[in-house]
């Protein structure tokens, strides 16, 4: 457990560098240009790594720890698309657009809401 903790934060360490350095250098750079597509999208390895060390943290959970998490997720799922779905129809009616940027903390949101509920229950 203290090596995938280890590696979540290692991920997040190298995730925030690759988002300012990629910030910097596309700031810098031509527009329209692949070099600025592999930029945008370099921090996305390190995010890799943090998924990659969430999901061994939950293989190495005992089975009611497992189900609170997978019902958790489930809700934030299931949460996120409700809410992002009613949210474009309502952009259609003039609401102002939002950002794909929030849709994570929403996200992240409901499955922390998911993880209270199911430690209640439990």
């Amino acid at each position: 457990m203290r090596r995938m903790l280890i590696q979540f934060i290692a991920g997040f360490v190298a995730y925030v560098a690759l988002l300012v350095l990629s910030q910097r250098i596309l700031a810098a750079t031509e527009a329209g240009t692949a070099l600025q597509v592999v930029l945008a999208l370099l921090p996305i390895l390190a995010a890799l790594v943090i998924g990659w060390s969430v999901v061994g943290v939950i293989r190495r959970l005992d089975e009611m720890q497992r189900k609170i998490q997978i019902e958790a997720l489930a809700l934030a799922f299931a949460g996120t698309a409700l809410i992002t779905f009613s949210y474009g129809f309502l952009e259609g009616v003039g609401l102002p657009k939002l950002s794909m940027f929030t849709v994570w903390p929403l996200m992240a949101a409901l499955w922390i809401a998911g993880l209270v509920v199911g430690r209640v229950r439990h």
